[in-house]
């Protein structure tokens, strides 16, 4: 992945200095000094009942965050890291972010706002990088420690490339923090969530990812099962509520990079840097699956960089909010879709490739003009670069907006800054992140 620079100096911190952040937290935090009660140097797991599939919620109400109604201290700020991004500078210019880890759950913007992930739970601390056994695994590596029952926050020891064996198949309650350390999931199946809740993916690389299966995986501690040859997407969400996607790497995956399908929903991707990809993102199963009407999606403040060719999103069925994005690249088309998704494009930067004949921002997919002309399409506040354009469509006053809205974009012209740290942070102890 490439390094961005950070954007920094004196104007931008006076013109964001203002900026708030939303804290959302209802709930005590449980103590974080404990392991499964045990100390900190230690990485231990436990065994407890399973769970069972929980499906998706209905259509979400609309909800439009204000970030002025939580006022935050920000004497202590630096320009490099008030941006003007709400997620970043909610807990990014915390030089102890590390005692305040669990902090990041009440950053989440969007429909995946409502995701806590491991936040009521205890620390687990990865330790071992591999994947030997996907049916009984080893206390201290990653599978461990998603497939318990309870709610955790699982951090890592040290630096680590985890090849998996199986698909990585998550349990609700989880969130899974790779900052402070590089983190990679790469080089055979990675992530799963399937009729799973409340999950938190951050700060890891998620790449080169491979079909697997037709082998027996532990979803739970008192559930395996088999499963058949996956597609080898990096993160798959199959029936999954609640997701929250942030400042994660993506690239050069076998199928998708990000994939969610029958009857996901409320969902947030939001600061995360995709490259080196034909298929990006697939919001929706298909045309005839039509459970996906209820689909719930915010994009927010991600970089979609060099070597793309398509699908950032995909879209069918449901509504999506596409937000403050940087499209630099796309080799066909930046956002498409079929079966009437409705597409609400605000703030975004797109810039179109070289090719005079892949200039159009958007693609409808096999269907006529005569029938997609009544599809809610629309593009505010987006700002065009090198001959890029936008296809709207439908009513521009759709009342069908209010279901693919919970975000306010900030101004176009400073997409820049705000995603300059799209991916994984090299965050350090000690220091603001």
């Amino acid at each position: 992945m490439a390094t961005f620079p950070s954007f920094s100096n004196t104007l931008f911190f006076i013109v964001f200095a203002s900026l708030q952040c939303t804290v959302s937290s209802s709930r005590p935090l449980l103590s974080s000094t404990n392991v499964y009660g045990h100390s900190a140097a230690e990485a231990v797991g436990r065994m407890d009942t399973d769970t069972q599939p929980q499906t998706p919620v209905g259509l979400r109400q609309p909800q439009q965050r204000s970030f002025n109604s939580s006022r935050r201290e920000l004497s202590y700020y630096t320009s490099s890291c008030a941006t003007g991004n709400p997620i970043d500078d909610c807990w990014r210019c915390d030089p102890d972010w590390e005692s305040n880890r669990k902090k990041l759950a009440d950053c989440a913007i969007g429909f995946g706002r409502d995701a806590v992930g491991g936040k009521h739970g205890e620390f687990y601390i990865v330790t071992d990088s591999s994947d030997n056994d996907a049916v009984t695994p080893k206390p201290g590596t990653l599978r461990h420690a998603v497939i318990q029952t309870e709610p955790l926050w699982i951090i890592f020891s040290h630096d680590m490339t985890i090849v998996l064996k199986e698909e990585l198949l998550m349990n609700s309650y989880k969130t899974i923090d790779g900052r402070g350390h590089d983190v990679h999931i790469s080089n055979g199946p990675c992530i799963t969530m399937q009729y799973v809740s409340n999950i938190i993916i951050h700060g890891i690389h998620v790449h080169d990812c491979k079909p697997a299966g037709n082998a027996m995986v532990r979803s739970s501690p008192t559930h395996y099962g088999w499963r058949t040859i996956s597609d080898g997407d990096g993160i798959s969400l199959f029936g999954a509520r609640d997701v929250w996607v942030d400042h994660v790497s993506l690239a050069r995956c076998t199928d998708g990079l990000l994939d969610a399908i029958m009857g996901s929903t409320a969902i947030t991707v939001s600061n995360s840097y995709f490259t080196q990809h034909n298929k990006v993102m697939l919001l929706s199963h298909s045309d005839d699956y039509v459970a996906d009407k209820s689909m719930q999606a915010t994009i927010a403040f991600n970089h979609f960089g060099e070597g793309l060719v398509q699908r950032m999103p995909r879209c069918r069925h449901g509504f999506f909010e596409i937000v403050n994005n940087d499209y630099t690249h796309w080799e066909m088309y930046a956002i498409g879709g079929s079966a009437a998704p409705t597409i609400n494009s605000k703030g975004n930067r797109y810039t179109a490739p070289a090719n005079p004949y892949a200039k159009d921002v958007t693609m409808r997919m096999d269907t006529a003009e005569n029938k997609w002309d009544t599809w809610d399409w629309r593009s505010e506040g987006d700002l065009f670069v090198n001959g890029a354009f936008f296809v709207p469509s439908g009513a521009g006053a759709s009342s069908n907006y209010e279901k693919a809205a919970t975000v306010g974009p900030k101004s176009s012209a400073l997409v820049g800054i705000m995603t300059a740290n799209a991916g994984a942070l090299p965050c350090k102890a000690g220091s603001a992140c």
